[in-house]
């Protein structure tokens, strides 16, 4: 059976306790009253007060003002009666909760005038009450003018990270469908026009089965050499949708580049600890490229990587001392820079290239660091 602290949630802490003090309070400084005018009035007042909170959180519209303009007129009601200036705490903190901008700043400036007035009156007044709890109506005082202000924000700052976390899900939404369209037009240019062939091959080898068998039989070894493609090709899609990690692609960079007679140079570290792996993929791609380029195109004997991880950038340089692009003007146009270029972008990354160095090309690739978190990536 549960436990009657058990109602409340752990994670509020004293605060439905510290409410339930001020709930009570109020019947203790109304049956200080000698008189049972008071007492009645004073009990009247209270279960009004409650009553019109209640429908101010159920109503909408025009109502909402006016149940709050009621609680207003009876904490006033109650200070200057009573001496009990608690009960603007509860309407400042429901006040917070306004999300119209105008409304809010209305009601806090009415709530916040009235509540300074009534609390001025009392000392001048010298209404004992007041004057004994000094201490607690300045800070009931202060709660009045910060409480508003920061309910207010926490709320606005809560349906921002709410609209945030939606945009989140729509973005990882929209890469997952772009995944998804990448591979179905990777899967139709590899296999739809293979397999197009191995239809047509198979027709023809069955037709000519009788009439030339001779042909019959170098069709279908075309069918078997074009099947045996597809699937190589297939094999090898599936292997870049694993993804690669960039000190396993510096081993095959390294056998390149070694059966190509040029010497390998890497300066930094290539294990990426705060790297994502969708992250490392994109540089695996971008490099393989990079060195494939040096390799064929720029005649260099010496190729070097350097790595330069810092807390808000990851800078990765691959530098030959070959001929330039120079060499070849259609090289810097070509769909291999610009398939890299647009892999970069896809990360937030970017790439720029300088050629004819003393000599050589310089290929600069920067993308932003990642912290990795239990949890989830913050980009710093």
């Amino acid at each position: 059976m549960q436990k009657w602290y058990q109602i409340f949630h752990r994670s509020t802490g004293l605060s439905p306790y510290v409410w339930v003090v001020f709930y009570i309070l109020p019947f203790y400084f109304i049956f200080r009253s000698s008189s049972m005018v008071h007492v009645v009035f004073g009990v009247l007042m209270i279960l009004a007060f409650f009553g019109c909170y209640v429908l101010s959180f159920v109503s909408k519209g025009w109502l909402v003002y006016f149940w709050t303009s009621i609680q207003m007129l009876i904490s006033i009601a109650m200070t200057l009666l009573f001496g009990y200036v608690y009960f603007a705490l509860f309407v400042a903190f429901f006040i917070g909760n306004f999300h119209h901008r105008v409304g809010f700043v209305v009601l806090y400036t009415i709530h916040l005038v009235t509540t300074i007035a009534t609390i001025n009156y009392g000392y001048v007044t010298k209404d004992p009450v007041m004057i004994t709890q000094i201490p607690f109506v300045l800070i009931s005082l202060i709660a009045v003018i910060l409480l508003p202000v920061t309910t207010y924000y926490r709320n606005k700052r809560g349906k921002l990270e709410i609209q945030l976390e939606d945009a989140n899900k729509r973005i990882s939404e929209l890469v997952k469908l772009e995944e998804r369209q990448r591979i179905a037009r990777d899967l139709h240019d590899t296999l739809g026009q293979k397999l197009s062939l191995i239809g047509l091959k198979s027709d023809l080898a069955g037709r000519l089965m009788r009439t030339n068998p001779a042909q019959a039989e170098a069709e279908i070894n075309d069918v078997r050499h074009t099947a045996r493609n597809a699937l190589n090709e297939v094999r090898e899609m599936v292997t870049k949708m694993r993804g690669t990690r960039l000190e396993d692609e510096m081993f095959r960079i390294k056998q390149i580049l070694k059966a190509a007679e040029i010497e390998f140079m890497l300066t930094g570290d290539p294990i990426l600890s705060n790297t994502s792996l969708l992250v490392e993929n994109v540089l695996s791609m971008c490099l393989k490229e990079a060195v494939t380029n040096v390799v064929k195109h720029s005649n260099a004997t010496v190729c070097s990587i350097i790595i330069d991880s810092s807390t808000t950038e990851l800078t990765i340089q691959i530098i030959d001392n070959g001929i330039g692009m120079g060499g070849d003007p259609l090289l810097a146009k070509g769909s291999g820079l610009r398939g890299m270029k647009e892999r970069l972008e896809f990360v937030n990354g970017s790439m720029a290239v300088a050629s004819n160095q003393d000599p050589g090309t310089k290929i600069i690739i920067k993308v932003p660091n990642i912290v990795k978190h239990p949890n989830k990536e913050v980009v710093l």
